[in-house]
């Protein structure tokens, strides 16, 4: 049996937007890390957003997110945020997804994406040769960012 792949990793850094006041990382933009590692998975598996929206008209849209916010970032951290496939259907993706600092595990979340019809906005059938290039396991992981 072939063990799990290992989840993407993409090195995030907290800058000054992304804090309140205090310099801590305001809670909605942990969803914006999040977004950002799956955009670069995707990427990653050979897939542009634009093209993909240009050839076959269909766009992902997040249809629901549970996050668990359990430790705060802050100005200056050096993130990673990762992106796992927790299940797959015909027309989305749930992704399971934790943002860390080093090894201490900040935020984690699940996330379901739905591909849709560009014009229609209904749900669309994920495409064979996308499912193909997920199956792959294709998951780099990049180093985080350093101080």
């Amino acid at each position: 049996m072939t063990p799990p792949a290992q989840p993407f990793r993409w090195p995030i850094r907290v800058y000054y937007e992304d804090t309140d006041a205090a310099g801590i990382v305001y809670y909605a933009n942990f969803l914006r890390f999040f977004e950002r590692a799956r955009t670069e998975w995707l990427r990653a598996l050979g897939v542009a957003q634009r093209r993909l929206t240009a050839e076959s008209g269909l766009q992902f849209v997040v249809a629901q997110a549970d996050v668990s916010f359990l430790k705060p970032a802050r100005l200056d951290d050096a993130l990673v945020a990762t992106v796992a496939i927790a299940e797959r259907a015909r027309s989305f993706l749930i992704f399971a997804q934790e943002l860390l600092r080093a090894d201490e595990l900040l935020a984690r979340a699940r996330v379901k994406v739905a591909c849709v019809d560009r014009s229609s906005l209904a749900p669309r059938r994920l495409p064979d040769w996308l499912i193909q290039q997920m199956s792959q396991q294709l998951t780099p992981c990049l180093p985080a960012a350093t101080e």
